[in-house]
């Protein structure tokens, strides 16, 4: 008699929860649809624009959302969505461009707003061509205050991981990474003398490389035609390859000749890469002299035929018909064994200066011999010196500053260099139109400056910059892609960025992809061009209207808001 009400009772109690339970199953997903949250704002929607993405492919109109330093959507987006809106429609957005080749390790300090390279898109700068910014020790650091320039700084670090941290906490606009250089590595251990390592030396540099890879360094860099990179042979460097080669580590490097034993110089970069189980790279891949153009064909097929080999052998390059270095190139590598005060103190002895004239005057295939190479005075340009007392003379040719002084060609270089007490930057006419044009084809081939990062004001309007520093991308998109079309866009975009980016192994660079980092560009393809030339050189490249670095805008409409967003990248092999 007691088990009904017992039952009415339990149920009683129960039948709310039940009904609460069966509404919820009912009502949620249509309450769920009505009250969806609101979707993320981006920081920043780059608008309408037709995507390069860095890969080569056909581009496509899309938008790119970025949120912080990170793209993190494509597609078709409303403006309310962006906290910021850049509208692209008819420009083209790509990837921010790598600079393979930069000497803005001292001017970064000077001006950290990075100002002709970011105007041309240009968002990481790779440095390291033979010599780079660490390690130091304390004889190399009195060596550069006293070489020091207009450009004058402290030198607050001593290995190069530090030298990158140092930039990045004072603030620069674009990324920077560096590769180590073999010069650097071989005057800390032996100094600047004509002399191989003994074994304890060689295995002391092996060390260097091996903690500089450690720290991200992105491999072993060399310039082998500047003494004293110059006296180092082919087994040293192997050994020193060998060690970043654990690192996943590449080398790059200023061949032993770029003219006279071209051919050669590539078969040495080929053995070195074969030997070391390493890829390498072709610095300014170029034929210099009029007497080697015709040689540029069988070296970019020795090229060709080692990357059918399965070696990895890229190039980069510069858009100019002239190289830039310093006027001490047209000497004899002997002269500066133990460095500039020892080229000084010889240029000054009568003998030894006769002796130095014969050897610059006689064709050689023994060392590369810029004078000879250029073919006359007129066509070697004098664009920097360090003497306030000489400066009125840049931007005149060695022919020029000669009959001036009333003295040969020769005799002034060796009076001009001892005079300034530095090696004179100095523009040599070497290369042909032709073969530029060749090389830009290539499908391996990205691209380098070769040159400071510079402004049209202070003191940097003290010489005169090669226009590659101003120019050498924006030529590339102007000139040969839109005007010449030698390459597609969507080609030079690839070899601008991801290319490089690939063949460097940098993180999550190099494309415009949801995840990658932000580096964008946002340019106008039908009036990208240089504006800097030979005789005016400090002028702005125009087209680019929008640079983001790691998702900070850094040129808006053209002029540069002043953000230094930029950070120091680190090789692969670096221990985390």
């Amino acid at each position: 008699m007691n088990e009904m009400p017992f039952r009415k009772h339990s149920l009683g109690r129960q039948f709310p929860k039940m009904l609460s339970a069966l509404f919820l199953a009912v009502a949620l997903p249509f309450l769920a649809r009505g009250v969806e949250p609101a979707p993320e704002m981006f920081d920043v929607l780059i608008k309408g624009g037709t995507l390069y993405d860095g890969s080569g492919e056909k581009p496509r109109v899309t938008d790119v959302a970025i949120r912080g330093d990170r793209i993190v959507a494509l597609g078709d987006f409303p403006a309310d969505r962006a906290r910021a809106v850049i509208d692209a429609k008819g420009l083209a957005v790509a990837p921010g461009f790598i600079n393979m080749l930069s000497w803005s390790n001292e001017s970064l300090i000077e001006d950290g707003r990075s100002q002709s390279e970011i105007r041309e898109g240009i968002t990481t700068e790779i440095m390291g061509e033979g010599e780079s910014m660490g390690p130091l020790n304390d004889r190399m650091k009195t060596r550069m205050l006293e070489q020091q320039r207009d450009i004058k700084f402290e030198i607050k670090w001593n290995t190069l991981a530090e030298y990158l941290t140092y930039m990045e906490r004072r603030g620069v606009a674009p990324n920077i990474a560096s590769f180590l250089g073999a010069t650097t590595i071989r005057e800390y251990v032996i100094g600047l003398e004509d002399k191989a390592p003994t074994p304890e030396q060689l295995e002391e540099m092996r060390q260097l490389v091996r903690r500089g890879m450690e720290d991200g360094a992105l491999g072993i860099g060399t310039s082998l035609i500047y003494p004293p990179a110059f006296y180092a042979k082919t087994e040293e460097l192997i050994e020193l390859c060998k060690v970043a080669a654990k690192y996943q580590g590449k080398y790059i490097s200023h061949m032993r000749s770029e003219g006279n034993k071209l051919l050669e110089a590539i078969d040495e970069l080929i053995r070195i890469s074969r030997e070391a189980k390493i890829p390498a790279e072709v610095y300014h891949l170029k034929a210099a002299g009029e007497q080697n153009w015709p040689k540029l064909p069988a070296a970019l097929a020795k090229i060709e035929e080692a990357r059918k080999a399965g070696l990895k052998i890229t190039a980069d390059m510069y858009t100019y018909p002239a190289a830039g270095t310093g006027l001490d190139a047209c000497l004899p590598p002997w002269t500066e064994d133990g460095g500039y005060p020892a080229l000084f103190k010889r240029l000054r002895d009568p003998a030894t200066r006769e002796k130095i004239a014969a050897e610059v005057r006689a064709p050689t295939n023994k060392w590369e011999n810029l004078y000879l190479a250029a073919g006359s005075p007129d066509r070697i340009l004098l664009c920097g010196f360090k003497s306030e007392k000489l400066k009125p003379l840049t931007g005149k040719s060695l022919a020029e500053v000669a009959k001036l002084r009333g003295k040969d060609p020769v005799e002034t270089i060796m009076d001009l260099l001892s005079e300034d007490e530095s090696r004179i930057d100095t523009i040599y006419f070497l290369m042909s139109e032709e073969n530029i044009r060749k090389e830009i084809a290539k499908p391996w081939v990205s691209f380098g400056s070769d040159e400071a990062s510079q402004a049209p004001e202070g003191v940097f309007l003290k010489a005169n910059a090669h226009p590659r520093a101003y120019g050498n991308f924006a030529r590339l998109l102007g000139r040969y892609v839109r005007d010449e079309k030698i390459i597609s866009l969507a080609e030079a975009v690839k070899r601008l960025s991801g290319l490089p980016a690939t063949n460097l192994g940098l993180d999550h660079r190099g494309f415009v992809r949801e995840g990658m980092f932000a580096d964008v560009v946002v340019f106008d393809p039908a009036t990208i061009a240089d504006r800097a030339t030979f005789e005016k050189p400090h002028q702005y490249a125009v087209g680019m209207k929008h640079v983001f670095v790691n998702g900070v805008q850094v040129l808006k409409d053209g002029e540069h808001t002043g953000a230094k967003p930029g950070r120091a990248l680190w090789g692969p092999g670096k221990v985390r």
